[in-house]
C-alpha cells in the first residue's frame, strides 16, 4: 500500500483521478484542498482517505509530519490568474513541495504541466515564456527547473493536451464548460475551411493513465543511455485538423457539409479588426502558429488500457451535447 499525496483534487482532472484511486486501489489518499465543500466525489467511500484543508501557499506545514514519508506525489493544483499568485504557486512553492520529498521513500512525482509549453518535437516552446499568459509562462519557468531537483530521476512530467470531461458529479474543464456554445454556431461554423489542427484529451482518460503511473513506478520513456532527467508525457488523441473536427461535429448533428470558404489568416485578421476583437499576444502567437501537434501523445491504449473517448463523435456524447 502506497501514501499518496495529491493537490488539484478539486478540479476537473483531480476529481477523475481521485475517484478512479478511491474506487481501484486500497492506497493512503492525502488530498490538499483548500475547501473541501468543492469535492464532488465521496471522500468517505473507504478508510485511508484523508482532507488536508489548506493550499499550497503554505505547503512548508505539512514537511516533517506528512511529505516526508510520501510514496507517490501528484502535483496537479495550479493557479490561473494575477502575477504574483501564478509564480508563486505554480513555480516557488512546487519546487518547495518536490525538494520537501524525501528520495529514499518517494518513488514518483508526477507534475501537471500544459502541452501549450511544447513545441512539434516536444522541446520547450521558447514563445510560450515570452508571450504566454501567466499560466502558461509559470509552468514553462517551473519545468525548466525540475531538471535540477534532487529527485529529478523520479519526476515524470504530464502535458495534458486539450482537456474535456465533467458532469454533474464533476466540474467541467473550461473546454467543455463552452463546448454547448460553440456547437450553438455549427450551423455557420461549417461553411468556413480552416487551417490549423490540434490533440485532445477527457479527464477520464487522464486518470486512467495517472492510475497506470502510479501503479508502475519503474516506468519510463527514456532510453538508458539519455541524459534527460525528467520524463515527459504527452497526453492526447492522434492530431485531428480543425476542419475533420467540424465535419464530424456536423455530421454528428445530421448537417452536411458542402462547399467551404477558406478562413485565411488575412481575412481573420480583417474579421478582428472589423468587431475589434481584443487579442493579447498569446492569442496572437496562437493565430499564427496554428498547428499545435505534438510526437508520440499517449492515451490509455499506449499502456495496453481501454481509452474512454477517442474521436469527436465519442466527445460530443460524453460531453452530453
Amino acid at each position: 500500500m502506497k501514501r499518496i499525496f495529491i493537490t488539484g483534487a478539486s478540479g476537473c482532472i483531480g476529481h477523475y483521478m481521485t475517484e478512479a484511486l478511491i474506487q481501484n486501489t486500497n492506497h493512503e489518499l492525502y488530498l490538499l484542498v483548500r475547501n473541501p465543500n468543492k469535492l464532488k466525489f465521496n471522500y468517505q467511500a473507504r478508510p485511508g482517505i484523508h482532507i488536508l484543508q489548506g493550499d499550497m501557499s503554505r505547503i512548508e506545514e505539512y514537511s516533517d509530519l506528512l511529505l516526508k514519508d510520501i510514496n507517490v506525489a501528484i502535483l496537479a493544483a495550479t493557479a490561473w490568474g494575477g502575477t504574483r499568485e501564478t509564480y508563486d504557486i505554480n513555480v516557488v512553492k512546487t519546487l518547495a513541495l518536490i525538494d520537501l520529498l524525501n528520495p529514499k521513500i518517494c518513488e514518483r512525482v508526477i507534475y501537471f504541466s500544459t502541452a501549450s509549453i511544447l513545441d512539434r518535437n516536444n522541446q520547450l516552446l521558447l514563445p510560450a515564456s515570452q508571450f504566454g499568459h501567466d499560466y502558461i509562462r509559470t509552468k514553462y519557468q517551473c519545468f525548466s527547473q525540475l531538471s535540477k531537483q534532487a529527485i529529478a530521476d523520479k519526476i515524470i512530467t504530464v502535458f495534458p493536451t486539450l482537456v474535456f470531461g465533467g458532469d454533474r458529479d464533476k466540474p467541467y474543464s473550461h473546454l467543455s464548460a463552452g463546448i454547448s456554445e460553440v456547437t450553438k454556431w455549427i450551423d455557420l461554423i461549417r461553411w468556413f475551411k480552416v487551417d490549423g489542427s490540434f490533440h485532445f484529451i477527457h479527464a477520464q482518460d487522464i486518470a486512467r493513465i495517472i492510475s497506470y503511473l502510479v501503479e508502475n513506478p519503474d516506468f519510463s520513456t527514456q532510453p538508458e543511455e539519455s541524459t534527460e532527467k525528467v520524463d515527459r508525457l504527452v497526453l492526447g488523441n492522434p492530431e485531428i485538423t480543425v476542419d475533420q473536427a467540424i465535419a464530424q461535429i456536423s455530421n454528428y448533428f445530421g448537417k452536411k457539409v458542402y462547399f467551404r470558404f477558406p478562413l485565411y489568416i488575412w481575412l481573420a485578421n480583417i474579421f478582428i479588426k472589423i468587431f475589434r476583437i481584443q487579442m493579447d499576444s498569446w492569442s496572437r502567437f496562437s493565430l499564427d502558429y496554428r498547428h499545435f501537434t505534438y510526437t508520440n501523445p499517449l492515451t490509455p491504449a499506449s499502456f495496453g488500457l481501454k481509452n474512454y473517448c477517442s474521436t469527436v463523435e465519442e466527445l460530443m456524447k460524453v460531453s452530453g451535447v
